[in-house]
């Protein structure tokens, strides 16, 4: 692919991770049309494929993703607007973008190299884990504009920090430093940058050294479990197990603690 791509998808020989690196560090990765759609084709695509088993996702440059990009096509159509134009674009753009990282069937890892802001923060968010470089920051900047945040902002800092802490951060648009946001929970591990790379493949990997299927259905089981009674929630969980016990890595995970052997899962 192309360096000039505004997504770069890749992966190794062999390797069951698979690689997307926001790729527009000149503008600090900001989105248009064109990287939304490739990256929602990427998560698309890495669901359907059984050979891959884990997606980590990084900016190039210094910055991790500097949110929307206004400037493209499509960002901020000039004129008047049409009632309902807004939310149509919301629903077909970025909302779109969020919803495919939490659909993945795969798990997904968000390594943070520098600066997250507006739908930039809640594309890292979105991801099942998230690691950060000391140096980086996460910055709520839809109020600085006037703007009501999108791209499942005020759905997905509730579920991580709270009401209060969320109206926090989205209320001011503070920075917020890659410590503090560990120490909040919205980042599950900060390294130094220059071990960003490096820790996160580790982790990738043995996420995708994992049993894929039930990775899948506990992700599924997690994401659904803020918005479910607990008739609901548990009703699910006993229909993942039952489904999961019909993979090959269900009854090779038993036999290996029966046989005091290291499970040797195939993501199937």
């Amino acid at each position: 692919m192309p360096v000039s791509a505004p997504l770069l998808v890749e992966r190794d020989s062999g390797s069951a991770v698979l690689r997307l690196t926001l790729n527009r560090p000149e503008a600090l990765n900001a989105v248009t049309g064109e990287m939304r759609e490739q990256l929602i084709a990427a998560l698309d695509g890495a669901s359907a494929d059984p050979g891959i088993r884990a997606v980590l996702l990084t900016g190039a440059g210094r910055g991790f993703c500097s949110g929307a990009d206004l400037r493209s096509p499509g960002g901020a159509a000039p004129g008047p607007r049409v009632p309902g134009d807004v939310a149509r674009v919301l629903r077909q753009g970025v909302q779109r973008m969020i919803a495919a990282v939490l659909d993945c069937e795969k798990p997904v890892l968000a390594a943070v190299n520098g600066t997250a802001a507006g739908v930039g923060v809640h594309l890292a968010l979105a991801c099942d884990l998230v690691l950060a470089a000391e140096g980086a920051s996460f910055i709520e900047a839809f109020v600085r504009r006037g703007l009501v945040p999108d791209g499942g902002g005020a759905y997905l800092l509730p579920r991580l920090v709270g009401p209060q802490r969320a109206k926090q951060l989205l209320f001011f648009g503070d920075a917020l430093p890659a410590a503090e946001a560990e120490r909040l929970g919205l980042v599950n591990r900060v390294v130094p940058a220059e071990e960003l790379q490096k820790t996160a493949l580790e982790w990738a990997e043995r996420l995708a050294a994992g049993p894929t299927r039930a990775l899948a259905m506990t992700k599924q089981l997690v994401n659904a479990s803020l918005e479910s009674d607990r008739a609901t929630a548990f009703a699910a969980e006993a229909t993942a197990q039952e489904i999961n016990m019909t993979t090959a890595d269900a009854p090779e995970g038993v036999r290996a603690f029966v046989e005091r052997r290291p499970p040797a899962f195939e993501g199937r």
